[in-house]
């Protein structure tokens, strides 16, 4: 059975749909000429900012050096450690590393799939200088008792929002609850842009004015260089591109979740655990991710019938071959090592239309 219509994500049925506005937008820097740092980089942060109830919004080059940027404006560096979980994108760990500092991993909540808030205090030690929740999928972590370990020992918390820009805890948006905030805009994204492309959000003035300073090279005037830096600004293509996409992101959000709900029941009694929804949240479904207990086999019926799918991610950060001086032995986190094992993405886009989850829907059942 071939299904060439169905991607894992429709990027460009998305953009056919506001073409004339991404167009318009994108031409409109091209004829100013103002490549870097153009207006429309400011109006991008300050419609974040509001959509984010965060005080400010700063935009940068990609998630990962977001996330790079905001360990360096709480001044974290070698004989540090940073309190994660192993179950997530590497850039999470990559950034920690780059930066001498230490991952330190908490095994991550069979239901949600984020770190465990039960866990986290026996992580904590003397040389912790941050914990970085990640909101994995879309689905929040929860903060509160994450919040209250945090509180205890002073420790500042950098939520990793990659994934979750829009996602909800009790009400409020992610990325603004902990000291800083940490989202990426690739393509992919429930909110993408037509490249790399990030941003950090705080509600802390002296950190945004850290974040500002290190993303222009340590510098806040020209060729004045106060700190130690990088070259991460937001270009002015994507702000204008991701200006016109965020008016839609609710939009999208709603999309997703319908299409989420969808799924549920096409797999109404089918031998697969569909995803959680804990009752804090308000999920966004980046991925739509399933449990399997043959998935090996599932994942060679899917490529036959050529169904597209993932697996984010089948090797944990502990387990990784680069990581490896600062990683832990198979074992270690069983919880984790076993979603490692168990977990298949299905397509998720805002394009997905009810006869595709059919199709996809009924080969994994077929699959099973």
């Amino acid at each position: 059975m071939s299904t060439p219509n169905i991607q894992m994500v429709d990027l460009t049925t998305q953009y056919k749909k506001i073409k004339p506005e991404i167009d318009e937008a994108i031409h409109r820097v091209l004829d100013s000429g103002h490549y870097i740092l153009g207006k429309e980089v400011g109006e991008f942060e300050a419609a974040a900012a509001k959509y984010l109830g965060t005080k400010h919004a700063i935009g940068c080059a990609s998630g990962t050096d977001a996330l790079q940027v905001a360990m360096m404006a709480l001044n974290i560096g070698p004989g540090d450690e940073v309190v994660t979980t192993p179950f997530t994108f590497v850039a999470t760990t990559e950034t920690i590393v780059l930066l001498g500092a230490k991952p330190v991993y908490v095994d991550i909540d069979p239901l949600t799939f984020n770190i465990d808030p039960g866990a986290l205090e026996a992580a904590i030690s003397p040389r912790t200088k941050a914990i970085m929740p990640v909101h994995l999928y879309g689905h929040a972590v929860d903060m509160d008792p994450l919040m209250a370990v945090a509180r205890k020992h002073g420790i500042p918390v950098i939520e990793d929002t990659a994934q979750a820009m829009g996602s909800e805890y009790k009400g409020k948006k992610v990325g603004g609850i902990g000291e800083l905030g940490c989202i990426s805009f690739y393509p992919s994204k429930n909110l993408g842009a037509f490249g790399d492309a990030g941003m950090v959000v705080t509600n802390d003035d002296t950190l945004a004015d850290k974040v500002r300073t290190i993303i222009m090279h340590g510098s806040r005037k020209r060729y004045h260089h106060e700190s130690i830096g990088v070259n991460s600004r937001l270009d002015t293509l994507q702000a204008a591109i991701l200006n016109v996409k965020l008016k839609y992101l609710e939009q999208w959000h709603e999309a997703r979740r319908t299409a989420a709900r969808f799924y549920n029941e096409l797999f109404k009694g089918a031998n697969l655990t569909t995803p959680f929804e804990a009752p804090y949240t308000r999920h966004i479904y980046h991925q739509y991710t399933v449990r399997l207990g043959n998935r090996d086999k599932v994942d060679a019926l899917l490529n036959e019938k050529k169904i597209p799918h993932a697996v984010f991610y089948p090797i944990p950060l502990h387990l990784q071959e680069a990581y490896s001086s600062v990683g832990k032995p198979k074992g270690s986190f069983p919880v984790t090592e076993r979603a490692a094992a168990e977990v298949l993405s299905l397509p998720m886009h805002t394009e997905l239309t009810q006869e595709q989850q059919r199709t996809i829907a009924s080969a994994v059942v077929e699959s099973l």
